[in-house]
């Protein structure tokens, strides 16, 4: 996101008096910046409404403020934002549509017999299958755990993308059909407790519709026998939340596991792609609460992101060499602060961080595939 000085310097005195009408200005410095020193009110809620006010009549003028505190002093910075020209819906239809079909041929392997030409999956048969048995169960989670950041930033007041589906092509080898979904944040988070309300609205959506697909799921699932698993098939990791519900629905013989159906299969993604999105790194979900948890000590947190994944990696409890090179190299371990980060994080947003650990420690697989 660009962010440049006002274009205009002689405006310093109109902008100052919009600071003026929310908080007593004392001094005045226009640099490459324009930084207004300020008193702060003593109450955090009025400190809170005051700033979105503020924030609310500038951005009418493409401006952004900033509340930061320089050597015991707290300063309104405020920097000019080009408007953000979002991507036509089109562009987010089109994709949801492929990632249908992908997803719906993906699904149509999973329903593939032993001996059956991979041509098969295009049959009539197979494709509902997959449709409404994989894809279906598979977006809705994607789905509305994107949903869930989009009409929570829409409640802030926070402009945000539709939800930009991304597909990849069917294969025997990683039958997904799609690498997830993203939306675009198009302006910075106002405060620490927005940035959690947005960060957790995601995960808890998503893991909550992967609760009535696993359960719906399992109760198709079968048991198989373990030695007739053919050597070198893939294996999939168990996370506690599976296992739990498992233990409930199934009675596992000595010998035998469970054969997931493709609906199970599809809730098991989902709780993968929730628990992956739910580490403390860089802009990931888990990301944005550790910042509004954290604050700048978020870093630590994303350093032992790092070194947690790394050690699975190394120990060989889990290769997840892909994910840390994305951490390292692309998402970063830094997260930019909220506009106002002097706000501090009520009861309710305590306990939706929690709630946010608990989801993580259900989902996460620590070994997500192995081989017989």
């Amino acid at each position: 996101m660009e962010w440049r000085s006002y274009p205009d310097e002689s405006n310093v005195e109109e902008i100052k008096r919009i600071v003026e009408k929310y908080f007593r200005v004392y001094e005045t410095r226009a640099e490459d910046l324009m930084a207004f020193f300020i008193d702060l009110p003593p109450d955090e809620e009025i400190l809170r409404q005051k700033f979105d006010f503020l924030r609310e009549d500038l951005k009418k003028r493409n401006l952004i403020p900033f509340l930061r505190e320089k050597n015991g002093e707290y300063v309104i910075i405020v920097a000019y934002k080009p408007p953000v020209k979002g991507r036509p819906p089109w562009i987010n239809i089109v994709l949801f549509v492929v990632t249908i079909i992908t997803t719906m041929l993906s699904g149509a392997l999973l329903f593939l017999g032993e001996n059956e030409s991979l041509m098969k999956i295009f049959e009539m048969e197979k494709l509902l299958n997959g449709l409404i048995f994989f894809s279906a169960p598979l977006l809705a989670i994607l789905g509305i755990h994107e949903l869930g950041h989009y009409f929570t930033s829409k409640k802030h007041g926070v402009a945000a993308s539709l939800p930009f589906f991304i597909p990849i092509p069917p294969n025997p080898f990683l039958p997904l059909g799609t690498m997830g979904a993203v939306i675009s944040m198009r302006e910075p988070i106002p405060d620490r407790r927005t940035l959690l309300d947005i960060g957790v609205a995601g995960p808890i959506a998503g893991f909550l519709v992967s609760i009535p697909v696993l359960i719906i799921g399992l109760s198709m699932s079968s048991l198989i026998e373990i030695s007739k698993i053919p050597e070198g098939v893939p294996m999939l990791g168990d996370n506690l939340f599976i296992m739990i519900l498992s233990t409930l629905m199934f009675k596992v013989p000595q010998g035998y596991t469970i054969s997931l159906h493709p609906t199970a299969f599809a809730g098991w993604v989902g709780l993968l792609v929730t628990a992956i999105n739910l580490l403390p790194a860089g802009q990931l979900d888990g990301g944005h609460v550790a910042r509004a948890v954290l604050r700048e000590k978020h870093r630590y947190a994303s350093f032992a992101t790092i070194i947690f994944l790394a050690a699975l990696t190394f120990l060989g409890i889990g290769n997840w060499l892909f994910l840390l090179l994305l951490l390292v190299f692309l998402i970063g371990t830094e997260h930019p602060p909220a506009l106002n980060e002097y706000i501090s994080l009520d009861t309710k947003r305590k306990l939706l961080a929690l709630a946010a650990l608990l989801i993580f420690i259900l989902s996460f697989t620590p070994m997500p595939i192995s081989a017989k």
